[in-house]
């Protein structure tokens, strides 16, 4: 076989794998004329080689990120080195669906990009590859293990009664909470508050009454806070708040509000109409305040003088 017919069954063997590999190969001239565009790419945007050849990428595809590619290509060819983009980094370049049965619920095609200088036989980089993979298997894999773990910490983290914070990770949420007062002189106010008589509740209607109690106070509580502010189900029928960025008298405001909705509202259980009222102890963060167990220990004194003094009302813990 002479040399002629060897050099071209290589050619047509490099042209057969170029079209037919299971990866996105883009070839581009300086100006972004498109010189190479094999069958993957037909595959997936539905545009023949012949129908795209000698076009500019750009105005063929005026949906792709024009500013923020030419940026990454500009950086490919003045610096003569490879560039790669992945889909953790911007999902997808070039906006194909995806079609693969295992990640079916992917509306498109996950995809890292190799950006890849081309030399001319002088040595000059005339021309650049882009080189894109499918790797939506990948990405799903990841992001729905992602979001799993996510799922799993949030539920370690939650009461799974009231969907509050439970204790142990509404102390660490506290306990930085006071950090930063101790750091920055925020204002802040902890509340501690209590269900008034719930065991007469459980023993005349039940536990499971007393269980929709407990909700039903979660759940007008978790409609009053902001957005900064944390609660949590310190106990059986007792729950911690902490107001951030708030003063003595404005946790009052939010406390009287909060005992006047729960004092108004009820629990249907059984044909049966429940009404509690709950006591509430309020401690503002101040001078005096040495540390976090001080300030959670001031409310837990206030609250204990709201029951004392015969429940239903709020007490603002006062340093003698």
């Amino acid at each position: 076989m002479s040399t002629d017919q060897n050099a071209m069954n290589e050619l047509h063997w490099l042209i057969d794998m170029v079209q037919t590999i299971e990866v996105g190969l883009v070839v581009l001239d300086r100006n972004y004329n498109i010189q190479l565009w094999n069958g993957f790419m037909e595959n997936h945007s539905g545009v023949s080689p012949n129908a795209i050849k000698g076009k500019n990428l750009f105005e063929t595809f005026p949906d792709l990120p024009n500013e923020w590619l030419t940026q990454k290509m500009e950086s490919v060819f003045l610096l003569k080195n490879r560039s790669f983009i992945s889909w953790e980094q911007r999902p997808y370049v070039f906006e194909f669906k995806n079609y693969r049965p295992i990640t079916g619920r992917a509306d498109h095609m996950y995809q890292n990009i190799t950006l890849l200088p081309l030399a001319s036989l002088t040595g000059n980089i005339t021309h650049i590859s882009i080189i894109v993979y499918d790797v939506t298997d990948v990405a799903i894999n990841k992001l729905q293990l992602k979001a799993a773990n996510e799922q799993l910490e949030k539920l370690s983290q939650t009461d799974s009664l009231t969907q509050l914070f439970n204790r142990r990770h509404w102390q660490e949420c506290f306990e930085k909470e006071y950090e930063r007062f101790a750091r920055y002189g925020e204002n802040g106010s902890m509340i501690m508050i209590d269900i008034d008589n719930f065991k007469q509740i459980n023993d005349k209607y039940g536990h499971p009454a007393g269980d929709k109690v407990i909700q039903n106070i979660a759940h007008i509580l978790k409609q009053s806070l902001r957005e900064t502010d944390f609660a949590g189900r310190y106990g059986g029928e007792e729950f911690a708040v902490v107001l951030t960025n708030t003063s003595a008298d404005e946790s009052k405001y939010f406390t009287e509000r909060l005992r006047k909705k729960v004092e108004s509202s009820q629990v249907v259980y059984k044909n049966q109409i429940i009404k509690v009222t709950i006591s509430i102890g309020v401690n503002s963060l101040s001078e005096d305040t040495k540390n976090s167990a001080s300030w959670l220990s001031g409310a837990d004194k206030a609250l204990y003088l709201s029951k004392e003094n015969g429940r239903n009302q709020t007490s603002v813990y006062k340093t003698k």
